[in-house]
């Protein structure tokens, strides 16, 4: 094995506070059931997975509760073993009503018996392994939530030449991925081997960046004597993107409008590695995740094992309640996560993290007109110009912000973070993303007939 510095660094980017020190050095800790748990079927990007059990039905843990939507799908399936209470609808993180399956625990918390170990995974096909993965249920655990199984399985004539596992994790406040590389190394790696085997990759390389030396440690004593790369990312706001991991450790850049297959390279987390590991060596889909509480409104801090499905108000009063009433709630980190108008959601796959943040900590500005500084051009790591797109969103010009690229916007937040004039530049961003994808598909649905 080769450890190495990053030899590229991507244009722009930022440098919040870290806020990591509350929980960088808690080990994580198993939260217990809760009364009822709370399973949305949106818990991934692409189609919603669909119900397959009613009111009534007693489900192990592990059983399929939702089968996958569609291709850009996943399954969801039952956190442990009990009663459905309910088929009912509840918003989502974002806000939105989904499905979503109400269970009420037995407390025995027996696996399904058809979820068995397969056999060992260094003699099995590709198609196989990623046949078990689909089964599993594994989505993106970074926060993005893609299908794993769709990442895996490249169009014909696209190769794969370099796997890059992220192990960045640059939003602030969120130490989920660090404690599961310090205290997982093992099963993450072998994880990132069954990756390897499914693509074929000729290149392999663990990157983290330099604020966690105790997560560099751990996995660099995993990949002892292989022929891996462990490469370590100056600490930086947002490294763990994957166009600008990309280009930090291999000096690639993706095209506009592109994909990571473009240049032969493929990003993995290294949580989505721990699920392969789950699914495929333990025969276990995924129904539970690492969430870090935290935050100056959370009496003690934690990293939590907890089951899919977990409400999120009961993972804070496993840290101890609240110290007070917070001025903001996140889902996921403060630059990109979602805040929550309560604590009425659930844990899904995705949730990293759940942030509570003081009154005084929460800045309420007005937004004021563009002054043209180009701070915001100068963070942008997609080389856009946030300020020019920004007004013209504002006056209903999509085209000419189509024109401008803004579908290539990671909607990291760094504009906003550095702009002055506090607009809502990623709130632009998004909304026109949408109506651009809209008027996409609009147009592709007529051009069949």
């Amino acid at each position: 094995m080769k450890t190495r510095r990053a030899m590229f660094r991507s244009k722009g980017g930022v440098h919040p506070a870290s806020r990591k020190r509350a929980t960088n050095a808690m080990p994580v800790e198993f939260m217990p059931l809760s009364k009822v748990l709370f399973v949305s079927m949106v818990q991934h990007m692409g189609a919603p997975a669909r119900p397959v059990v009613k009111k009534g039905d007693a489900v192990m843990r592990g059983q399929v509760l939702g089968e996958a939507g569609g291709y850009v799908s996943a399954p969801v399936h039952a956190p442990t073993s009990g009663k459905v209470i309910a088929i009912s609808e509840r918003p989502t993180q974002a806000g939105l009503p989904a499905a979503c399956v109400e269970i009420e625990p037995d407390g025995e918390d027996r696996w399904d018996a058809a979820r068995q170990p397969g056999p060992d995974w260094k003699t099995m096909e590709a198609k196989a392994l990623v046949e078990r993965i689909v089964a599993a249920g594994i989505v993106g655990m970074g926060g993005a939530g893609f299908p794993t199984h769709v990442k895996l399985s490249p169009p014909a004539g696209k190769t794969i030449d370099t796997l890059i596992i992220n192990g960045a994790e640059c939003e602030p406040y969120l130490t989920a991925d660090q404690r599961l590389m310090v205290e997982a190394a093992q099963s993450i790696w072998t994880g990132v081997q069954i990756v390897r085997q499914i693509l074929g990759a000729r290149r392999l390389v663990m990157a983290i960046e330099d604020n966690k030396p105790d997560a560099i440690q751990a996995m660099s004593a995993a990949m002892e004597g292989t022929d891996a790369e462990l490469v370590v990312l100056k600490t930086e706001y947002p490294q763990g993107a994957e166009k600008q991991l990309i280009y930090a450790v291999t000096g690639r850049e993706v095209p506009s409008g592109g994909l990571p297959m473009a240049v032969g390279a493929l990003v993995e987390n290294v949580g989505t590695c721990a699920a392969i590991y789950d699914a495929i060596v333990e025969g276990r889909p995924l129904t539970e995740r690492i969430v870090t509480v935290t935050g100056a409104m959370v009496r003690t801090p934690k990293n939590l094992r907890a089951r899919i499905g977990t409400p999120l108000a009961d993972l804070v009063a496993f840290c101890g309640g609240m110290v007070g009433l917070p001025g903001k709630i996140i889902c996921g980190g403060p630059m990109m996560g979602l805040a929550q108008g309560s604590l009425e959601a659930a844990v899904t796959k995705t949730t990293s993290g759940v942030v509570l943040l003081p009154h005084q900590a929460v800045q309420q500005f007005s937004s004021m007109p563009c002054i043209s500084c180009g701070r915001c051009v100068s963070a942008c790591p997609m080389r856009l110009m946030p300020n020019t797109l920004g007004e013209m969103i504002e006056a209903e010009d999509n085209e000419g912000a189509e024109g401008l690229n803004v579908m290539d916007c990671i909607e990291c937040g760094s504009c906003a973070y550095e702009c002055p004039a506090h607009r809502p530049l990623v709130q632009h961003m998004r909304q026109a993303k949408a109506e651009i994808t809209k008027q996409r598909l609009k147009k592709a649905t007529a051009a069949k007939g």
